[in-house]
């Protein structure tokens, strides 16, 4: 991004001399933009983004559903960069996927405040059809298990420079625009045809899963966020066809 990241966090400012901080009842953000395309925030926008949000008394929400236990090397986002939001919502890998199951830390903050009114009310009051599934509630805690004793929540840093390298080994592959990689995500983006943008990709995702590697494409970017208990051989493989369907492509 051209801009840097304190200037760009700014806009919030803009925001809240346009409409009020008392307008604002929150501020989403994906701490690595996933599905828009692998997009890094620049340096020092988290840490701006959070002090708007103190002096002005807005909540700051992680979405952590892509960043979350271990994507990144750290156990979450908040870990990697250092910067602690009032809510972080989970889901995908609390149960690696097995089955639906979402999460949300709150802030001591934000706890207290919900668990004070009045005395005829219910604290927190919320409840969904499948609310405490038991069978979502076994497999996230046999998941966590698993994450714990095989140290996966750190295991992406010691294949993120690995990752990293194998990645940018693609650039001079045709029609490769720029690369961006964090922890064990990957952000391919490719030049878009005239008359057809996204199809490009399209075709790389087509080419790719019909040699047994599954990529995600977004628009004309290469999403990638391989298993964490991938090894240097699967890298070489990911790698490997992914060069040849980015030479096959027109």
């Amino acid at each position: 991004m051209p801009e840097h990241g304190a200037e760009l966090a700014d806009d919030l400012e803009r925001l809240v001399a346009l409409h009020g901080a008392e307008t604002i009842a929150a501020v989403i953000i994906e701490p690595v933009a996933g599905s828009t395309g692998v997009l890094l925030p620049p340096k020092g926008y988290l840490e701006r983004i959070r002090k708007i949000c103190d002096q002005h008394g807005i909540v700051l929400i992680f979405d952590e559903v892509i960043t979350g236990f271990g994507r990144l090397g750290a156990p979450f986002a908040v870990d990697y960069f250092g910067v602690v939001p009032d809510l972080v919502s989970t889901a995908k890998a609390l149960t690696n996927g097995a089955i639906p199951m979402g999460a949300v830390f709150a802030s001591r903050k934000i706890h207290d405040g919900l668990m004070q009114g009045s005395e005829s009310q219910i604290e927190l009051f919320h409840g969904y059809t499948y609310s405490g599934h038991p069978v979502a509630c076994a497999a996230g805690i046999a998941n966590l298990d698993i994450f714990k004793d095989e140290g996966l929540f750190t295991r992406a840093s010691a294949v993120a420079e690995l990752w990293r390298d194998a990645m940018h080994d693609l650039r001079d592959c045709p029609h490769v625009q720029d690369i961006r990689t964090i922890g064990l995500i990957a952000g391919i983006e490719l030049a878009p045809r005239a008359a057809s943008p996204g199809s490009r990709a399209y075709d790389v995702f087509v080419d790719c899963f019909e040699k047994g590697l599954l990529i995600r494409v977004t628009g004309d970017i290469i999403a990638l966020s391989p298993p964490l208990i991938v090894e240097p051989s699967h890298i070489d493989t990911i790698v490997s066809v992914l060069r040849e369907a980015l030479r096959n492509v027109a």
